[in-house]
């Protein structure tokens, strides 16, 4: 929860400042209260249920569970992946699914060892189709409402990641699938795969940032139009539209998506892990504020970067024309 501290102290501490000096004086609090945010961070890697200080990098799953989490090993250390895996259900979403994800999410965001977190199906022609609508048939109606709380509140968390997260769909993503890629920083998709928010073709609204994060994504009018159309599109069109980074043509094994995506992740690997945290950080508050606050909120969090011994460490291996061995310290 350390890296949660951080986004809340700079959601309270960057709201417009009167004057130079006053702005200057929360600048300085907020980076005694991120450095203290990421020096706690870095020892929280405990796995949830075991006593063990670190958590083991395998690249073994259970291929019986709805979601088999996958810590990478060797050269790609430091890169996990969530690999979603109903294929009866095609991927819905499901209590159990929700729970799984939750569990996940909360393993890998105090874990200062993960790097970058993929997201994709091992189910082929499917990455989810949304709300498991059998199991929600069953369920009384005083318990949808707890139950999209929990899928919401899944899917925030998930956007709230300190690492960079990316959206491998290989197949349909459709209402909460979708909701559920537009909560990472990055969507990679195959041309054939299949996208939309189709809520209102069952009478309901997207109901877990639909409404909210698809007109981020690609403007508001876009948006309105595909949710009030119930629209589905496919990985082309959704990257001409803005709504993917990526578009790659499928394979014969149906993972082209995730290739990319693990190429992507590989880019990262190299970099400063602190470094990439606070740009996340810094894009993510200040997109949502007026240009004048986002620059003071980029400020603070370049001031966490300054006393690292990554830093040094990069000048340094600069200096030595040798590629930086970054430890996010």
């Amino acid at each position: 929860m350390a890296i949660f501290a951080g986004y809340r102290v700079l959601s309270q501490a960057f709201r417009p400042l009167s004057s130079s000096l006053d702005r200057a004086c929360r600048l300085q609090e907020q980076a005694r209260c991120l450095h203290h945010v990421l020096q706690t961070n870095q020892l929280q890697c405990v796995r949830p249920g075991t006593n063990s200080a670190r958590r083991h990098y395998s690249s073994d799953a259970k291929s019986g569970d709805d979601l088999c989490v996958r810590y990478l090993d060797g050269d790609d250390s430091g890169i996990v992946v969530f690999g979603i895996n109903r294929p009866k259900a095609k991927n819905a979403i499901s209590k159990n699914l929700v729970k799984m994800m939750s569990d996940a999410v909360d393993a890998v965001k105090v874990n200062n060892k993960v790097r970058t977190v993929i997201v994709c199906s091992l189910v082929p022609g499917i990455f989810c189709a949304g709300a498991d609508l059998k199991e929600r048939a069953k369920m009384h109606q005083s318990e949808v409402g707890p139950f999209v709380s929990k899928a919401r509140q899944l899917i925030t968390e998930l956007g709230n990641l300190p690492m960079p997260t990316i959206a491998a769909i290989d197949g349909a993503a459709l209402g909460g699938g979708l909701e559920m890629a537009l909560a990472c920083d990055i969507r990679v998709a195959a041309t054939t795969a299949k996208m939309g928010l189709v809520e209102t073709k069952l009478a309901i609204i997207p109901g877990a940032g639909g409404t909210q994060r698809l007109p981020r994504s690609i403007g508001v009018s876009l948006a309105k139009e595909l949710i009030f159309a119930a629209r589905v599109i496919d990985g082309t069109e959704a990257r001409t539209l803005g709504l993917v980074s990526h578009a790659v043509e499928q394979n014969k094994s149906g993972d082209a998506a995730y290739r990319r995506a693990l190429d992507l992740a590989r880019e990262f690997l190299p970099q400063g892990p602190i470094a990439i945290r606070m740009a996340k950080l810094a894009i993510n508050q200040g997109i949502e504020v007026d240009l004048a606050t986002g620059l003071a909120i980029e400020e603070a969090c370049y001031a966490q970067v300054i006393p690292t011994k990554d830093r040094i460490e990069g000048l340094t291996a600069f200096k030595e024309k040798r590629p930086p061995r970054y430890k996010g310290e």
